[in-house]
């Protein structure tokens, strides 16, 4: 019998990519160390590194011994590496042995001041949010004649410096005799602010209206819709407002140094320049100075820490650039 030959078999066609291969190779295409993409990296290393060095400096000489801090000026290292500015700062540290390490030997009534910074920025905070929210769901929910223009010459206020209103304010707080106490110093700040009604009203205006409809045909007049419906709803953008509002009030010195001259109701950004002053023998005590800037940072820092993320994110969706 004769045998027929047969024709090679045809290769096996290899199979597709999946998607996880062919994601993976999207990213190995991306991951490809560009002429541009080295340049975007070193640029934002050197801005991190611009940001974080004052910082870095402050710990550094935080960290230092007063007296010989001028030795080794130079060193990016502390000199003579001591707890003693912190311990000056927070009053655990004798005057002897605060002019023992170059300290002007002045206290500072950290606790009192950390109250006091406390109480104000939490109802400057209270405040603000309460009623730039009412403010806000005016603006953009409420319909009364001349809404718009009123919405817009209120916005012009964030081209005002503050500086140009602190002197009316000034004058305004002392003829009501409220010189050296809290309610002077929130006074300015506890209401609204043009940021923050705008910031609110941004959100709002992406609220669906069908929720206020249906709340209407419950029978919710406007205050019901706003407290158990707007405000429930809103609670993201909120809560960002409220970090960054203590913020704020908790770094504002200006004012504070205006109105509260007094130690019952000093802040502690204003009871700082305690460590500005000097003795004949020693000069400023820098060390203490940026041990009690680092201490009173401390707090904003955690809550950025702990909520910058969120921050983010609502900023973002606000549409505020």
């Amino acid at each position: 019998m004769t045998s027929v030959a047969q024709p090679p078999a045809a290769p096996a066609a290899r199979p597709a990519p999946g998607p996880k291969a062919a994601a993976g190779a999207a990213r190995q295409r991306r991951a490809t160390l560009s002429p541009g993409r080295l340049a975007a990296w070193v640029a934002l290393l050197l801005i991190i590194v611009a940001t974080l060095a004052p910082f870095l400096w402050m710990l550094r000489t935080a960290l230092s011994n007063n007296k010989n801090l001028f030795t080794d000026p130079g060193s990016l290292l502390p000199v003579d590496f001591t707890w003693g500015p912190f311990e000056r700062v927070l009053g655990t540290a004798s005057t002897a042995e605060a002019q023992a390490e170059g300290g002007s030997g002045a206290s500072l009534e950290f606790w009192l001041y950390l109250r006091n910074s406390l109480i104000v920025s939490t109802v400057i905070t209270a405040g603000q949010v309460f009623f730039s929210a009412m403010a806000a769901y005016a603006f953009a929910r409420l319909h009364w004649p001349g809404r718009d223009t009123v919405f817009f010459v209120f916005l012009t206020a964030l081209m005002v410096p503050p500086v140009f209103v602190m002197l009316p304010n000034f004058v305004l707080v002392k003829e009501l005799g409220l010189l050296n106490t809290f309610p002077g110093l929130v006074a300015p700040y506890v209401f609204m602010t043009p940021f923050a009604v705008f910031f609110l009203r941004q959100f709002f205006l992406g609220i669906s209206r069908e929720v206020e409809d249906a709340a209407k045909i419950d029978g919710a007049g406007h205050f019901r819709i706003f407290f158990r419906v707007i405000l429930p709803m809103s609670s993201a953008p909120i809560a960002t407002l409220c970090v960054l509002t203590f913020i704020n009030a908790w770094n504002e010195y200006f004012w504070p140094q205006l109105v509260g001259q007094e130690d019952g109701v000093r802040v502690l950004t204003v009871a700082l320049r305690a460590f500005d002053s000097s003795t004949p023998q020693t000069g400023p005590d820098w060390a203490g100075l940026m041990a009690a800037s680092l201490v009173a940072a401390v707090p904003t820092m955690l809550i950025f820490l702990a909520f910058g993320r969120r921050i983010v994110n609502s900023i973002q969706f606000t549409g505020v650039k």
